[in-house]
């Protein structure tokens, strides 16, 4: 299943599934998604909204030497940042999205709208996965970040 957030708090709700999130480019987007739903507060536990290197280490517990050796925007930290929202909000499914969604911040290395995206589960080994969306503009990166995250959680709970 993919889709949007009424059908994820629909099959989260069928599972008996909680929902957490992590999310830095996005600033709780994803979190809004979810929540605009009404019943969400059945299956939704909680985002986490980590802009911040410093927030990402204190409240996900996302290791320093792992932002420093690999930077924010990458799939270690990614995976990190969803083992830490699922493990503190006791989810059992948990996003996590840091990106450039630009104008600045770009590197060679990583371009204006790569997205980072880390999917943890209580059942399945954390998953990582990186997409360019390209220099559509802030706004337009961080909407498809949203969508891609929310087809994440819903490719979960179909699984």
């Amino acid at each position: 299943m993919r889709g949007g957030a009424a059908q994820i708090v629909a099959a989260a709700r069928r599972k008996g599934w909680r929902i957490a999130t992590a999310e830095s480019c996005t600033g709780g987007m994803v979190a809004a998604a979810i929540t605009a739903v009404a019943g969400s507060s059945a299956v939704f536990d909680g985002g986490i909204v980590s802009y911040a290197n410093a927030a990402k280490r204190d409240l996900l517990g996302v290791p320093e030497p792992l932002i420093l050796r690999h930077g924010a925007v990458s799939e270690p930290v990614a995976a990190a940042m969803a083992e830490g929202a699922r493990a503190r909000l006791g989810a059992d499914v948990a996003v996590s999205v840091t990106g450039i969604a630009g104008p600045g911040g770009a590197t060679a290395d990583k371009p204006v709208g790569r997205v980072c995206f880390g999917l943890a589960r209580a059942d399945r080994p954390t998953r990582t996965e990186t997409v360019d969306f390209g220099a559509l503009g802030r706004a337009a990166v961080r909407r498809a970040a949203v969508r891609h995250a929310l087809g994440l959680i819903g490719a979960a709970l179909a699984d």
